[in-house]
């Protein structure tokens, strides 16, 4: 009898772990989804959009909130030790990343919504580029998660040198208009905003990365400078 119980309670523990993966993955993809309309309701001036997106963030935070809660219970329940309580305790934390960056898609949305009722400044090329980049990484983060593959997560992190150089060609080409014509400031810095947004995003994907290699190979690489990052990746 206390074998059955304990392989019922073992089964439901497994059950409950991967329904944990499970909502974090449905997260993950609902962040994507604002990520895109988003940035979709700015380049299309799709207004309606950009509410619906806005409207949206409460099912991320309701999201949010369950997976505490299954966290929680976990811990509290089950008591896991060694690879098992990584793997909870980094769930949380992700999913912490994942709701700023969906609370940041509401921003996006909101600057949206601000520049559609203006001329538009210039051909919205860069910012696509930097969403995709951003929504990439936030995937593929998730992804190695998922699959535990601390090489794919050192991939999202060396991707955000490539964000962070498209932000500051952004940043560049601005000024460039803003110091030629004055009257255009209140529109580039608008758009500013929103590059800085999904840079903010792309971050918290490097976060989530950083957070699956100390979750599979046990290194803390999250507050090493840029070299001594990229050798605690190399180095086993």
């Amino acid at each position: 009898m206390d074998t059955q119980h304990s392989q019922h309670t073992s089964r439901a523990y497994e059950e409950e772990l991967q329904h944990l993966c499970a909502l974090l993955l449905q997260m993950g993809e609902m962040v994507e989804h604002q990520i895109r309309d988003a940035v979709h309701s700015l380049v299309d001036r799709g207004s309606e959009l950009a509410r619906r997106t806005i409207s949206r963030d409460t099912d991320v935070n309701k999201l949010d909130m369950d997976l505490d809660e299954l966290a929680i219970r976990l811990l509290a329940l089950h008591q896991p030790t060694a690879i098992d309580l990584r793997l909870v305790t980094t769930s949380s934390k992700i999913t912490s990343d994942l709701e700023r960056i969906g609370d940041i898609s509401v921003n996006v949305a909101e600057r949206a919504l601000e520049l559609n009722y203006q001329p538009v400044l210039k051909p919205y090329i860069d910012i696509p580029r930097l969403a995709t980049l951003a929504t990439d990484m936030v995937r593929d983060s998730l992804r190695a998660f998922v699959q535990h593959d601390s090489k794919l997560a050192a991939q999202v992190i060396a991707r955000d040198d490539e964000v962070d150089l498209l932000n500051y060609q952004i940043y560049r080409e601005l000024l460039s208009y803003m110091a030629e014509n004055p009257t255009t400031i209140n529109r580039a810095t608008g758009i500013l905003f929103v590059s800085k947004y999904l840079e903010r995003m792309a971050d918290h994907a490097t976060n989530i990365a950083e957070m699956v290699i100390f979750l599979v190979e046990g290194k803390n690489v999250k507050h090493l400078d840029k070299s001594k990052q990229r050798r605690a990746l190399i180095n086993p």
